[in-house]
């Protein structure tokens, strides 16, 4: 893309830098929910499988501090809308997020978490460890990218680009590799592998010209 950049003879180009990597981790969203006739029996059993899963947790080397969590939440639970709607009990609840290193063991983790009480596993999102470093490269080649661009057009136009006079960072953001989902109905299926990573940069920088 290409604008004026409001000085005559000026051009200003919008480059794009991609970097796509290998994941070297998994965060693993899960919610523990229970539904009992009392908030006494929720709270009872949703702490004995708060606690199943911290076992669980630790025996795939995960510590406490690794592991995020919200309070535990009590709420009514109802089934049907309108005149039909009848009261099912209380629901306590409470959601962790969980990190690993240990892609390779991220498909028996899941399927223990289920088995251990975890009734939802709401997403597995997968990042790469050196963030910056990949965002710094994408960078470099979105700059190498509006350079590539400004001088076709230099170049067709028959003239020469100058000075960058200008040069915007329009935070383009990145896109993570495809998340996976998995209920507690049986576990995950299939290959949990989750292809590559890509992070995504976007420059716009302008050039005086010289004829």
């Amino acid at each position: 893309m290409t604008e004026a950049d409001g000085e005559p003879g000026g051009l200003t180009v919008t480059g794009v830098g991609r970097v796509r990597a290998e994941p070297g981790l998994a965060r693993v969203a899960l919610v523990v929910e229970v539904v009992e006739p009392s908030p006494d029996l929720a709270f009872r059993n949703a702490g004995e499988a708060v606690s199943r899963l911290r076992g669980v947790l630790r025996r795939h080397g995960l510590a406490d501090e690794g592991v995020s969590a919200s309070r535990l939440a009590l709420a009514s639970e109802f089934d049907g809308y309108g005149t039909g709607r009848r009261f099912v009990g209380y629901a306590c609840r409470a959601a962790y997020g969980v990190e690993t290193e240990a892609l390779d063991g991220l498909q028996r983790l899941i399927v223990d978490v289920v088995a251990a009480g975890a009734q939802r596993i709401d997403g597995v999102e997968f990042d790469v460890r050196d963030r910056e470093a990949l965002g710094d490269e994408a960078r470099r080649r979105a700059v190498a990218d509006a350079r590539r661009r400004a001088g076709v057009y230099a170049g067709a136009a028959g003239v020469r680009l100058g000075p960058v006079v200008s040069l915007r960072d329009l935070e383009a953001g990145h896109a993570q590799a495809p998340g996976l989902r998995a209920g507690a109905g049986g576990g995950p299926a299939g290959d949990l592998a989750p292809g590559a990573v890509e992070l995504t940069a976007a420059v716009r920088v302008g050039w005086a010209l010289i004829p």
